[in-house]
């Protein structure tokens, strides 16, 4: 299939309640939410692609699931896929297996900074970086992002201050960024790294989502900016969320360090953080090696639903789009309503009959705020944002 012939693929409606679907379970959705626009928990409403579906099949039909090694291709197929799709030369020896992004997040917080010790975060941002922070008994310090002109940049002026107190042992990067929707340049990524550097700051970068970006829009592992940022950084990637294999996958830990990576293999081993699952083996090689299609015509399909949502929001007052340039999440600012967080959670849910990730989830900063997940159908998308533009012109 061409990627026009893939993308009418994407139409096909799903009813995800037939299965657990955290997405519409009552515990995201919340009481009487079952008819709610159910658009937070970031997972697409597409199958995924069909060589991951045949090979799923496939081993399923060979009938036996005891212990497996790892399969010989699936770590030449990844190191292809980084090579290929985002120019980044990775030595084998330096990927090391995780059961999932916030397993290796959580690994790093304990081996990286001691009790007590300062993890920069940069919000409003990914919410599960908080309880990482906490749950590790590390102090959480904020350098959060400047909205300028419904443009979000990073305050590297406050970076380097913060940075620069001895306490503070760790950045928690998120890049591209959840949930503004940034794709983080080249250079911004340097200066970063540069602050970083010289206080000794270690990075652990989440790049869960760097394959999704919007045209124009290039992701650079942190990593791959160069031996140095390589060796003060730990790089956290997966197909999960690029192939939409999020329950039934595993996860990369990147660690260029030789002695940080004996570390946290010696962690992995004390956490018996080393079995192989058949089922995500055989779907992340098949994902790497022939979803490329794919991923490409779901970026298209993302495209066209969010010039749908631009095209909407003209029409609905006091709701303004922060311009994505990667990721399926949407950050919309609601802040002219001048509502609570309770009510505007109240207003969307009520009004607008949508069940969103509310911004306050993300941090202080994000108050006033929502998070849409725009990887859905058109035909729920739109008549949602309707619904959207009717509640904004009667509040």
């Amino acid at each position: 299939m061409n990627t026009n012939e893939l993308k009418h693929c994407f139409d096909e409606e799903i009813d995800r309640r037939l299965v657990p679907a955290l997405k519409t379970h009552p515990i995201v959705l919340g009481k009487n939410g079952e008819d709610l626009f159910a658009a937070g928990v970031a997972d697409m409403d597409f199958k995924a692609p069909a060589p991951v579906l045949t090979a799923m099949q496939q081993r399923l039909e060979h009938g036996v699931f005891g212990y497996e090694a790892l399969p010989d291709g699936l770590m030449p197929a990844l190191m292809a896929w980084l090579r290929n799709r985002h120019g980044w030369d990775v030595d084998e020896e330096k990927i090391l297996r995780a059961p999932n992004v916030l397993n290796s997040l959580a690994i790093s917080a304990s081996l990286f900074a001691g009790e007590g010790d300062g993890v920069i975060v940069q919000p409003p941002v990914f919410f599960d970086f908080y309880d990482v922070v906490k749950e590790n008994k590390r102090a959480l310090v904020s350098n959060p992002l400047i909205l300028n002109a419904g443009h979000y940049e990073i305050d590297f002026d406050g970076l380097e201050r913060i940075a620069s107190e001895p306490q503070n042992k760790m950045l928690f990067l998120c890049n591209p960024h959840n949930p503004v929707g940034r794709v983080w340049t080249r250079e911004e990524l340097i200066r970063l790294g540069n602050i970083c550097q010289r206080s000794g700051v270690f990075v652990i970068a989440d790049e869960i989502h760097g394959d999704i970006t919007f045209p124009d829009n290039k992701y650079t592992p942190f990593a791959s900016l160069g031996p140095e940022y390589a060796d003060n950084s730990v790089t956290l990637i997966s197909p999960a969320k690029s192939f939409n294999i999020a329950g039934c996958c595993s996860a990369f830990t990147i660690i260029s360090n030789p002695d940080k990576r004996k570390l946290f293999q010696a962690e992995n081993s004390r956490l018996t953080v080393n079995k192989n699952n058949a089922f995500a083996s055989v779907a992340m090689e098949a994902a790497y090696k022939h979803g490329e299609p794919w991923l490409d015509a779901v970026i298209e399909y993302l495209s066209d639903n969010l010039n749908l949502v631009r095209t909407k929001l003209v029409d609905a007052p006091n709701v303004n789009l922060i311009e994505p340039e990667g990721t399926f999440l949407v950050w919309l600012d609601f802040r002219k309503m001048n509502l609570s967080v309770d009510e505007l959670t109240a207003f969307l849910r009520g009004r607008a009959g949508w069940a969103v990730t509310r911004g306050r989830a993300f941090g202080e900063e994000g108050k006033g705020f929502a998070r849409l997940n725009i990887a859905c159908v058109k035909a729920r998308l739109e008549p949602a944002l309707n619904q959207l533009v009717s509640a904004a012109r009667s509040l």
